[in-house]
């Protein structure tokens, strides 16, 4: 039989060593951020049920919690407070004893190796659950700014070593970095949430962070329809002077890491949201999937999209299976 030219690719692939040596995208623990929910007032580890395998930490047992991770390997961690003094604005985030300063201080004291990302919003320190100033039911954003301000200068005054503003305000790059800037904090560096969408993969984040949203994010996170705008978002928070950008979620909007992996130098996060963990634990738990290889593929196609940081709650696992 005449068989027309064609290429052997499968030479490439032929035992373990070839394809290990061939490889073109890799993962390691310096690729994750963990993030973490710290419980101010419970007295033990309280299990998140849309989200198996994740708990809040009582704030009592963060030290020890934090060796743990230290001791296998964990670089860095993001931190999200479920606080106990909620009001209208959330102003227990610009206090200096405040949850946000103490998490802050508590992990760099600890481990003094991890990096510290401080998640800079007000929805788990807000009775209305959303991510600003409410003033007749609508998200002011210039009120926001100057909260945004508040926050981050306390967290990176408490050991944050990064400021991660997830509140999806215009110009909240620009006021954080003149915030820090103005109390001679020049060299923290601001981590945006620059894309972020109002997805409905949030779900069981509300659960982990006791949110009591009011209504919907949709007048201030960005349309999940809408990949233009999803660059744009991002470009003018480098404009503002981002030091990193992100895009969050990251399995669904993988055509956005790539657009946005094109049209900057800076490095890019996506985090792996609530949402992504809990349908592959829910489908391994099924039967349906092996829940060891998913997790590395989907962490393997954010990053092979253009993600270099990858914010995902497996980070643990993978650091216990050794990655």
């Amino acid at each position: 039989m005449n068989i027309p030219p064609f290429s052997r690719h499968r030479r490439l692939r032929r035992s373990s060593t070839l394809r290990e040596l061939f490889t073109e995208t890799e993962l390691s623990l310096n690729d994750l951020v963990l993030p973490i929910f710290v419980d101010e007032s419970a007295t033990d580890f309280v299990p998140i049920k849309s989200m198996p395998g994740v708990f809040r930490i009582p704030e009592s047992r963060l030290e020890s919690e934090i060796e743990r991770y230290a001791r296998a390997g964990i670089r860095s961690v993001m931190t999200f407070g479920i606080s106990r003094h909620k009001d209208d604005v959330g102003t227990d985030t610009w206090q200096q004893g405040g949850l946000v300063a103490r998490m802050a201080s508590r992990i760099k004291a600890t481990a003094p190796e991890i990096v510290v990302m401080s998640d800079t919003c007000f929805c788990e320190y807000t009775t209305h659950g959303h991510c600003g100033v409410v003033n007749d039911g609508i998200v002011e954003n210039d009120s926001t700014l100057i909260s945004l301000g508040k926050q981050a200068v306390i967290a990176a005054q408490a050991g944050a070593d990064v400021i991660a503003p997830s509140t999806a305000m215009d110009g909240q790059v620009a006021a954080i970095r003149a915030a820090l800037d103005a109390n001679g904090l020049t060299d923290t560096p601001v981590f945006s949430y620059s894309t972020k969408f109002a997805s409905a993969l949030y779900g069981p984040f509300r659960e982990a962070a006791e949110s009591e949203l009011q209504g919907d994010r949709k007048a201030y996170q960005m349309n999940p329809m809408n990949r233009r705008e999803a660059v744009l978002e991002s470009l003018e928070d480098e404009r503002q002077g981002a030091d990193a950008l992100m895009v969050k979620p990251a399995g669904a909007y993988l055509d956005i890491i790539r657009d946005i992996r094109e049209a900057t130098r800076l490095p890019l996060g996506a985090y792996q949201v609530s949402g992504e963990y809990a349908m592959i634990k829910f489908a391994a738990a099924a039967g349906a999937i092996d829940e060891a290889r998913v997790v590395r593929e989907s962490i393997g196609a954010i990053k092979r999209a253009g993600a270099d940081v990858i914010f995902t709650y497996f980070a643990m696992d993978l650091a216990q299976q050794g990655l």
